[in-house]
Formats: C-alpha cells, sequence, structure tokens
C-alpha cells in the first residue's frame, strides 16, 4: 500500500506559475507571442540533452541560447535580457497557494524543485505570495543536474529532511512524475496543462485537477 509522504516537493515552472505573461515580453521585442511554447520546450530538451551528455548548463544559458535560436537570431541580447527578466515576475496558478498551504497545515514539509536559477525562483515565488509555504528550494544548478535524472529527485528528498520513498513530487508533466518515480519517490500529476496523463510513462500514486485535489489525495494516502 503506497503511504502518505511526509514531504512533498512542487515543479515551479507551469506547475506552480504560469508562463503567459512571457508572452506580452516576446511581442514587446518583437517576436510572435506564439513563441513561448516552443521555446520553453526547446529549453527542457536541450537541458535534457546535456544532461544525457553528461554536461550541464544553468537555466539562463539554456534558456539564452534557445531563445537567439527559436528568433532566427533576430533578437539582441538586451532583448533577451528583458524576456528573462520576466521569470521573476511570474504569477501563481489560483490552485497553487491553497495547495500548499494545505500541505504545510497538515504538517507536511513543502519543497519546489526546479530547473530554473536559485535568485530568480526565490523571488518569484516571494512576489507571487507562496515561499511563506515553502521550507526548501532544490535547483538544478544545486543539485549539478537536470531533470528527470533520478539524481535531482533525491537530492531534493534529502534536503527536504527524508527519503526518496518518503517524498512525492508533484507536477504538471507527466515526464517529470515518470522521473520521481523511477528515483524511488511518490508522484502526484496535476491534469491542468497536459489533459492526460501519457501512457508511456509510469503512472503517478494520484493525480487531480488541480493542485488542491493532488494535495488532498496525497494527505489521503495511508499513514501507516
Amino acid at each position: 500500500m503506497t503511504t502518505r509522504p511526509r514531504a512533498v516537493a512542487f515543479d515551479v515552472l507551469e506547475t506552480l506559475v504560469n508562463l503567459a505573461p512571457l508572452r506580452a515580453r516576446l511581442e514587446e521585442i518583437g517576436q510572435p507571442a506564439q513563441l513561448l511554447e516552443p521555446w520553453f520546450m526547446r529549453v527542457q530538451r536541450d537541458s535534457m540533452a546535456l544532461t544525457l551528455a553528461g554536461d550541464f548548463g544553468s537555466f539562463e544559458s539554456v534558456a539564452r541560447q534557445a531563445l537567439r535560436t527559436d528568433t532566427g537570431h533576430t533578437a539582441t541580447e538586451d532583448d533577451i535580457d528583458y524576456v528573462l527578466e520576466g521569470f521573476r515576475q511570474l504569477p501563481a496558478h489560483p490552485d497553487a497557494e491553497p495547495a500548499l498551504r494545505r500541505l504545510s497545515e497538515a504538517g507536511l514539509r513543502v519543497g519546489c524543485l526546479t530547473v530554473g536559477g536559485a535568485e530568480n525562483t526565490a523571488l518569484c515565488l516571494e512576489r507571487a505570495g507562496l515561499a511563506r509555504h515553502v521550507d526548501q528550494v532544490t535547483t538544478a544548478e544545486r543539485a549539478g543536474t537536470w531533470k528527470p535524472a533520478p539524481s535531482i529527485y533525491r537530492v531534493a528528498a534529502s534536503e527536504l529532511g527524508t527519503s526518496p520513498g518518503h517524498m512525492a513530487l508533484v507536477a504538471v508533466h507527466a515526464w517529470d512524475c515518470h522521473g520521481a518515480k523511477r528515483a524511488g519517490c511518490l508522484a502526484g500529476w496535476c491534469e491542468r496543462l497536459e489533459g492526460r496523463y501519457g501512457d508511456v510513462f509510469t503512472a503517478p500514486d494520484v493525480s487531480g485537477t488541480d493542485l488542491v485535489q493532488v494535495a488532498e489525495r496525497l494527505l489521503q494516502l495511508s499513514s501507516n
């Protein structure tokens, strides 16, 4: 029987915070708003490629190079700086704060596990009103690798003071939940982004239509 976690680590980008305001910044530098999705997908792909090759690049460096490529090298470095600064000001999704608060009030340690940079993540969480519910932030840079390498989930569990088997990863990305499961963690998937969980991935322990439902279902797991 799956047991209730002692700690929960949330993915940040797209799970806790909304990337949509970056569309306006792209338009302000003369790029189409719809560039956001392929650009962010390239960032994720390139970071995973570096991980598979045994290398590492910071979020800023990978995101910067990906935006150079996706704009056809028409964006200036100042343009790219302006877009990347937007990561500090992203708003929380409406279900983020109540989900974090529910788990914290239930006595679980709450963390974030993100590929984003430490400084930008800290500022983003503070401005979005989420920081007060977060005990620990683990970044890819701190762990020395990107998701979904197993070690990054294990580092997050250690920094939250527990073992992988007693930590749940919560994300809107099925591949992220799969990575957590393969690392020996629990996983909670929110369907807000993808709609249906991909059948090529290991199933999560719980799922829900929003983060609050995912949090409640994690708390309902057996405490034995």
